[in-house]
Parts: C-alpha cells; structure tokens; sequence
C-alpha cells in the first residue's frame, strides 16, 4: 500500500493525533479539524518527503477543503498506528508555486 493511501485511511479511521505545535496552528490560522479530514483525502497528494526528520520520518500532504481551501500538513509515516500531525498551514503564493513546489529564493 502507498504512504498517502494509508495515511488517508489512518485520518479516515480517526488514527491521527496532533503535536502541540500542530495545535497551535489550527487555532492561529483558523484551521478546523474537519478542514484537516477534508485535506487529507483522497484527492490528497505528498508534495515532499522528509525521511530523516529529527522526530522520525514525516512528509507534506496538499490538500483541499470541501470549500477549497488548499491546506499543507506535514505529518508522520503510517508505520505507527497513530499518525501525527505535525504542523499545518495555507500555502503561501508568494512561497509556492500552485501549492505545490516551492520557489526558489
């Protein structure tokens, strides 16, 4: 099975948890935990891969709300029965390149 396949399945399960950081984010940038369902769905997509991220394997999801708010989520490998919610955000445009690719400096 591929990684967004099962993480996708893990948030549809309700097998996630948030960092702390993660829930700070959601509260100062008015992020809901349904929007982070939505996100993280089928349509979802892992735009980068961060295999030796200090606190274990982790990667950045890019999704979209039913209302089409593009979201980044950067969360850990399916390889724990909980993923975790690392950090969340909205794209900026002036930083992505259609909210997927990052612009070089």
């Amino acid at each position: 099975m591929n990684d967004i396949v099962a993480i996708v399945k893990k948030i549809k399960n309700r097998q996630y948890e948030f960092s702390k950081h993660a829930v700070d984010q959601t509260i100062s940038r008015d992020i809901s935990v349904s929007e982070v369902e939505q996100a993280i769905s089928d349509n979802a997509v892992i735009i980068e891969d961060y295999p030796n991220d200090k606190y274990g394997p982790s990667c950045l999801i890019l999704g979209y709300t039913q209302n089409g708010r593009p979201l980044h989520i950067q969360c850990s490998y399916p390889s724990r029965w909980l993923i975790k919610i690392i950090t969340l955000y909205q794209p900026n445009p002036e930083l992505w390149l259609e909210n997927r690719v990052r612009k070089s400096k």
